[in-house]
C-alpha cells in the first residue's frame, strides 16, 4: 500500500501549482483522501479532503476559494489545485487516505505519502 505525492516545487507569489497523489496496492475507491501540511516548525495541518466518490469536499477555511481538491478513481489519483499561492503556503504536502471519510484529523488517516515540497517565494 503506497501513496505517491508529487508536483512541489518553487514558484512565485500568486502562481498556481497541481499536486497529485496516486495510490497503489489499494483502490481509493474505498477511502477518503486528504490533503495535509506541514511547514517547518510547525504542525502539520488540514488542507482539503474528498470523500470515495468525489461528490463531497471540505476545504480549510485558509485555503478556501484558492485551492480545490478533485479526485479520479479510474487513475486512482487524488489533485490539489492551488492558485493565488503565498508565502505562507510554503510547507511539505502529504496526501492521506482516511477510510472514515472526508475529514480533517490527521489521526484518523491510515496511510500517508511521503510528501511534496513547495515553497512559495519571490
Amino acid at each position: 500500500v503506497q501513496l505517491q505525492a508529487s508536483g512541489g516545487g518553487l514558484v512565485q507569489p500568486g502562481s498556481s501549482l497541481r499536486l497529485s497523489c496516486v495510490a497503489s496496492g489499494f483502490s481509493t475507491g474505498h477511502y477518503a483522501i486528504g490533503w495535509f501540511r506541514q511547514a517547518p516548525g510547525k504542525e502539520r495541518e488540514f488542507v482539503a479532503a474528498v470523500n470515495w466518490n468525489g461528490n463531497y469536499t471540505t476545504v480549510a477555511d485558509s485555503v478556501k476559494g484558492r485551492f480545490t481538491i478533485s479526485r479520479d478513481n479510474a487513475k486512482n489519483t487524488v489533485y490539489l489545485q492551488m492558485s493565488r499561492l503565498k508565502p505562507e503556503d510554503t510547507a511539505v504536502y502529504y496526501c492521506g487516505a482516511n477510510p472514515r471519510g472526508a475529514r480533517s484529523r490527521s489521526l484518523e488517516y491510515a496511510y500517508w505519502g511521503q510528501g511534496t515540497l513547495v515553497t512559495v517565494s519571490s
